[in-house]
């Protein structure tokens, strides 16, 4: 509440000292023989000459000259509201200050001119403060992360040991479906991250299994 108040009390204090130096710059303009629409001129080429020079201040690092037309159209503003006060016979206006008047509309041209084509470095300050577009996110390193090795699952427990008079030669050992899918997802895991395929070594040391199984699940892999 009570910053819109003081907000709206700027807001009231900025239209009246514009009305005021306004009159006042007409009034002097009128009374130096610039008569007509010509008096009514004067006052709005003081006002953009001031703002020209404010937004310069603002928006550049090197505003010497900004500060210099700035001082120049606030003079020339606060000239007309001091002669304008009793301090000058406007009835019989000396003649440099005709002079003035006359000249001021091609100073405050040069002087707009000059702020807006005079070449200068952007304020950082200013730049930071406003908002700018954000520059392109640089691309991420393809950085591939190997996960961590699941657990395997839950082996069926063990066939008894075959009879003294099996055969010589040992039957292929059994690979559940389960640890064969978790195997080929670790198989395939490997080959991206290395492009090369998984040995049994690589495989029993992943899955925690013995090593006839992890030949068995290599061979089925293949």
């Amino acid at each position: 509440m009570s910053r819109n108040l003081r907000l709206d009390a700027v807001l009231v204090q900025a239209v009246i000292a514009g009305a005021l130096s306004f009159s006042h710059l007409h009034d002097l303009a009128e009374a130096a023989g610039q008569d007509g629409w010509k008096a009514w001129a004067y006052p709005i080429s003081v006002d953009l000459l001031l703002v020209a020079a404010w937004r310069r201040m603002r928006t550049h690092a090197d505003n010497r000259a900004a500060w210099i037309w700035f001082v120049i159209a606030l003079a020339a503003s606060l000239g007309a509201n001091i002669a304008t006060a009793g301090l000058l016979d406007l009835a019989n206006v000396p003649a440099w200050l005709r002079i003035l008047v006359a000249g001021w509309p091609a100073l405050a041209f040069l002087g707009g001119t000059l702020l807006a084509h005079t070449p200068t470095t952007p304020d950082p300050a200013a730049s930071t403060a406003a908002p700018l577009a954000a520059p392109d996110p640089e691309p991420a390193p393809d950085v591939t992360v190997e996960r961590a090795p699941e657990p395997a699952p839950e082996l069926p427990p063990a066939s008894a040991p075959a009879a003294a008079s099996a055969p010589a030669t040992k039957p292929p050992t059994a690979v559940p479906p389960a640890l064969l899918d978790h195997a080929r997802k670790v198989a395939d895991t490997h080959h991206a991250t290395t492009g090369a395929r998984i040995d049994s070594a690589t495989l029993r040391a992943r899955l925690g299994v013995p090593a006839p199984l992890a030949d068995a699940i290599n061979a089925q892999l293949a």
